[in-house]
């Protein structure tokens, strides 16, 4: 039994409500079951409730057994002084209050429905399963699902508004620095993101403004704190790198100390660390104030025409410092640059609107709905179970979905398993 569970058959009453009495035999008349708190201190705020015909106003407490009052402490925790009612599912010692007086206890396990119980057995089953839920899935209404999606994908920006603030902080409000940190980390991808961050995370932004004006001392800069540029290769683009990149060691007193290394394996050549740090450059030696034109910004086709650039021209026909290729111009996809919109514009959006007290949702929501839904394990995995992918909208939804529901088993606390619970 998941005390999850028990928040869930008080909070929509999943018990005979007629017939309510405390483990010591006093009627229970339920008024209103409380708002659900999420965070610590009791479980249920506000409750209002008569027990033996004297009406309370207060909280109430839900544990699986009587005794885990004890086990969590709650008896010197001054949090848990207005609490009303003690709701479990099983009845195993009297609970008090510090004036000595017993805290009425309602026992649930004798009063649930057994239709609900049935449903909850059937959703946690044990049997081996990608998500509990994914034999119910398809049948769970379109209607109901799409807002899901919608609230998980600002449930998602919020958390990843929290990193920006706390990277905002760090860097004493400066804003262009922190975009610099994040479009890095995205343009290294899922594999060398974080190595890419910690690139961006060593050089001072304050450098990046005066070196942007020449794209070569900013590659110079960002290969070489990336350790690309440790290679005996004589060449002469190589070689103005390597010198370009000593003077501005010793200049700005650079260090690769805390620098992760990087990764070549199952990378597509495109998605070379080489070609994507160059292409970051090259969008840094193209903008100026890059942060303003971003918050600007508002259609997908604007930022197509911000980050579609190029490599530098040796990598036109290289991926590598050591071998040459065929002869390719190396520019930004759409398909990259969306993905740019969906893990650092929306969420930088997000947040300045946020901290500036000018939330502009429609305008957000506007610019997810018309990029194209993403291609990954955890998409292609519910796309199976029910095609509900219109656009990135519905496919950040999902990832969150996983992430922070399914994989933590909060089957109670999403509309889809409340939904399928419901129906019995």
């Amino acid at each position: 039994m998941q005390e999850d569970f028990l928040h869930y058959l008080w909070k929509y009453k999943k018990f005979d409500t007629q017939q309510l009495y405390t483990v010591l035999k006093e009627p229970i008349q339920l008024l209103h079951v409380g708002q659900h708190n999420f965070n610590s201190g009791p479980d249920f705020f506000n409750a209002q409730l008569k027990i033996d015909n004297q009406l309370w106003a207060g909280n109430v407490e839900i544990h699986v057994k009587s005794s885990d009052w004890y086990v969590h402490h709650h008896e010197i925790d001054s949090a848990y002084d207005n609490v009303i009612l003690h709701v479990v599912w099983e009845h195993d010692v009297d609970i008090f209050r510090k004036d000595n007086s017993v805290i009425p206890t309602l026992e649930l396990n004798t009063i649930v429905s057994k239709s609900a119980l049935q449903g909850y057995h059937k959703l946690f089953s044990t049997s081996e399963k990608w998500i509990y839920c994914e034999h119910d899935f398809a049948s769970v209404d379109d209607f109901i699902l799409q807002n899901w999606l919608e609230r998980l994908f600002f449930e998602r920006l919020e958390r990843k508004s929290s990193q920006i603030e706390s990277l905002l902080q760090a860097s004493k409000n400066n804003w262009e620095a922190v975009l610099f940190k994040l479009l890095a980390k995205n343009f290294g991808l899922k594999v060398n993101g974080d190595a890419f961050f910690s690139i961006a995370s060593s050089i001072d932004f304050g450098i990046v403004r005066k070196l942007q004006s020449k794209d070569t001392l900013l590659e110079a800069v960002l290969f070489g704190q990336s350790g690309l540029l440790d290679t005996d290769v004589e060449d002469d683009y190589v070689n103005t790198l390597r010198n370009d990149y000593n003077f501005l060691q010793q200049k700005f007193g650079l260090s690769r100390e805390h620098v992760s290394p990087l990764q070549f394996f199952r990378l597509r050549p495109p998605n070379f660390p080489t070609i994507r740090l160059s292409q970051l450059a090259r969008v840094y030696a193209t903008h100026q104030n890059l942060f303003s034109k971003v918050i600007e910004a508002k259609s997908k086709q604007e930022f197509y025409d911000l980050f579609s650039v190029s490599t530098s021209s040796f990598w036109d026909t290289h991926y590598t410092f050591q071998k040459a290729s065929k002869a390719v111009k190396k520019r930004t996809s759409k398909n990259f640059i969306d993905l740019l919109i969906i893990n650092t514009i929306i969420p930088i959006k997000f947040s300045f609107d946020k901290l500036s007290g000018k939330p502009q949702t429609e305008i957000l929501l506007k610019l997810i709905s018309e990029i194209d839904p993403e291609q990954n394990a955890v998409v292609k995995k519910f796309e199976a179970l029910k095609p509900i992918s219109k656009s990135a909208l519905q496919t950040q939804g999902l990832i969150q979905l996983k992430s922070e529901y399914c994989n933590f088993k909060k089957c109670l606390q999403c509309a889809v398993g409340n939904t399928i619970l419901n129906r019995f």
